[in-house]
């Protein structure tokens, strides 16, 4: 649709509690020099940050649909219902993971044996696809055994549970890998995998497997496609992982160690994960790593989606929430974790005739990664923190110098751990801080001006960890977004010192959440996008590559101060289509006309088009996510964009109450 000048008047909109001021009449002038090219924009600018919460990994961003498939969680038959004969045994072909099942027969024939697994929150079938069924196993008799894979409802009112049925021959006494594809007639999101032993002889079985054939670029320890097109969709520049204070652990024994998550998947080592028992209040004891999604995958995760990795690894520091100056191993300890950081850049960069380097290119990937960040420790704080990194900051300046190291200013935006710390950080020369903030709407309203003051000198800022966490409403509602789109202008206005910014979490499934609010929600079936997900969106597809100088008409930017009016707003240049990008945040509760004058066009030259992309609701409570049920709707915000006619050299537009917009200009 075009209009000669974009004025969308919309009726009042339900004021913010606590902010819910009537702003004067007038026009706000914006001021953007387009000749004078500010700093550089990182293609690291925006980005995403995953950490295993929320059961984001496995029941999420892996693809794997069987629960405890190798039967080693310290319950060995934990997310397995067994009937008739099942013993757990454990000796079997895999070190790491030595438990598995071996059915016998029943001894009457109107008895069966079989094992049933529950998967995720149940398993999440579509009619018509394919599922891939795989097994080690072995059978004792000389002419071997048969067992039979069934797909089941088991709140089916009809006769038959089953909907799919295969038999499947074992016909070796020595372990071997069985494969069949299963192709659901039906959709489902809470199917069971039922395994029968259909004769009397024992059948061992071990890392039972299934997985949809469907997965993301097809790969057979795959990823679970529609959840990777959401992360490519943000076209993010960087990609921190696997945590978070996963990477601490609540010891030092549950850290998350990279070495266990690469190698043959079905000989990773199973790791206790940290949130399992963290939360009273959203207890999920079933919640473990089997490392199936690793380090492997990370990386070619980060290569699929055009992100630069960002791995994090421990420092030597367990979560210090939870046990003080005691969770560290001692100074004569360290240089192991210190070896394990240098491995990794070999993991990642290092030639196939080394140790790491050909372990990755006999797991597919013989060229390098390319790594160039590292991060040493999450949010540890205090003099024990710089102690510990220390030595991995003299060992990767000798021995990995290419690499650019991530310190931490602690768990908080502000306050004593942060004051001690970012000196500490120049002290010893880190390249980037990870700074973490979640905070309440007041903190977000007020501190698009952070990074103004910033030392220009010495180490960059990365943005690690930040959301609005609505005062009695946590959750993804718009008007959080809302506060983090315009707070967001001060990280772009500074690209100078913000090189890296990666909202957290990333990923949350809706019966499995113990934190919110999250980027990214699902089922077993669907995902949905929240509205944070779309400012991020609308951030790293219009970053640019340059910042442009955008001041009111007293030379200040604009960070809702006084006087503003609610407003936010930022500008940059984007060489690659030669436009200018203008972004303006409306927190308040008029719409706000605004005249944008571009300074330093040619004289004679006229803007060729425009668009204008908005994110706007009328409930700034409202949500894409559900939050008191289990059922995924429909996205009802989304981003609209559309064309708009440009008058000469200037900008007058209305820019609605509550309303994120994005202009782009094309000369």
């Amino acid at each position: 649709m075009k209009i000669s000048r974009f004025k969308l008047i919309l009726p009042a909109l339900i004021a913010w509690a606590g902010f819910g001021v009537s702003y004067a009449d007038g026009v706000h002038q914006m001021n953007v020099d387009v000749k004078k090219k500010g700093a550089e924009i990182s293609n690291t600018m925006y980005g995403l940050f995953f950490e295993d919460i929320n059961f984001a990994a496995d029941g999420g961003l892996y693809a794997e649909l069987v629960k405890n498939r190798s039967f080693d969680f310290p319950y060995a038959l934990t997310g397995w219902l067994p009937a008739g004969n099942v013993q757990i045994m454990n000796d079997g072909p895999f070190e790491n993971n030595p438990n598995y099942v071996r059915l016998g027969g029943s001894g009457h024939g109107s008895k069966f044996t079989a094992i049933t697994n529950e998967g995720f929150f149940g398993i999440g079938l579509k009619a018509g696809e394919k599922y891939r069924f795989s097994v080690y196993a072995r059978s004792d008799a000389p002419r071997g055994s048969s067992v039979r894979i069934e797909l089941i409802d088991k709140a089916a009112m009809g006769e038959q549970q089953a909907f799919v049925k295969h038999n499947l021959r074992i016909d070796s006494k020595e372990w071997k890998k069985y494969t069949v594809e299963l192709t659901s007639p039906v959709t489902i999101s809470k199917a069971q995998l039922r395994i029968f032993l259909t004769g009397q002889s024992n059948v061992d079985l071990e890392h039972v497997s299934l997985f949809p054939v469907d997965t993301w670029k097809g790969r057979e320890n795959g990823l679970r496609k529609d959840l990777v097109q959401a992360l490519a969709d943000i076209k993010p520049g960087v990609f921190r992982f696997p945590g978070g204070c996963i990477v601490e652990g609540t010891d030092l024994e549950t850290r998350y160690n990279w070495k266990n998550s690469v190698g043959p998947v079905e000989n990773r080592k199973l790791n206790e994960n940290r949130w399992h028992y963290t939360f009273d209040t959203r207890l999920f004891p079933d919640y473990f790593q089997s490392y199936g999604m690793g380090f492997y995958e990370f990386f070619l995760l980060c290569e699929d989606i055009g992100a630069e990795p960002l791995p994090v690894v421990s420092c030597g520091l367990a979560c210090q929430f939870q046990n003080g100056k005691d969770a560290h191993c001692s100074l004569d300890e360290i240089d192991t974790f210190v070896q394990d950081a240098i491995d990794l850049v070999e993991f990642a960069n290092g030639d196939v005739t080394t140790k790491w380097g050909a372990l990755r290119a006999e797991m597919g990937h013989p060229e390098p990664f390319g790594m160039k960040y590292l991060a040493v420790g999450n949010e540890q704080w205090g003099e024990e923190y710089i102690e510990h990194v220390i030595p991995f900051i003299e060992a990767l300046r000798k021995k990995c110098p290419e690499i650019e190291i991530v310190g931490t200013s602690g768990p908080y935006a502000s306050g004593e751990y942060f004051d001690y710390l970012w000196p500490k950080m120049k002290e010893l020369e880190a390249d980037l801080v990870d700074e973490h903030y979640y905070c309440p709407e007041d903190w977000f309203i007020n501190n698009a001006a952070r990074y103004d003051s910033y030392e220009r000198k010495g180490p960059k800022v990365f943005a690690g960890e930040y959301a609005c966490h609505g005062s009695g409403r946590k959750w993804n509602h718009f008007n959080a977004s809302l506060l983090e789109a315009g707070f967001m202008t001060g990280l772009e206005r500074n690209a100078d010192i913000v090189r890296m910014a990666t909202y957290a979490p990333l990923f949350a499934h809706v019966e499995g959440w113990q934190w919110r609010p999250d980027l990214i929600w699902y089922d077993n079936l669907n995902v949905t996008r929240s509205c944070s997900y779309y400012v991020q969106q609308m951030y790293s597809t219009n970053k640019g590559t340059h910042v442009l100088k955008l001041l009111d008409d007293s030379q200040k930017p604009y960070t809702g101060a006084a006087g503003q009016d609610g407003l936010y707003a930022s500008a940059v240049y984007d060489e690659t289509d030669n436009s200018i990008v203008i972004k303006v945040i409306n927190i308040g509760d008029d719409n706000q006309d605004i005249n944008v004058v571009l300074s330093g066009l040619k004289r004679n030259e006229t803007l060729k088009k425009g668009v204008v992309t908005t994110l706007h609701s009328d409930d700034i409570y409202a949500d894409n996510v559900p939050h008191t049920n289990l059922v995924i709707e429909p996205e009802t915000i989304k981003p609209v964009t559309s064309e708009i006619e440009l008058n000469g050299q200037n900008l007058s537009v209305t820019v609605p109450a509550k309303t994120f917009a994005v202009y782009r200009l094309y000369r």
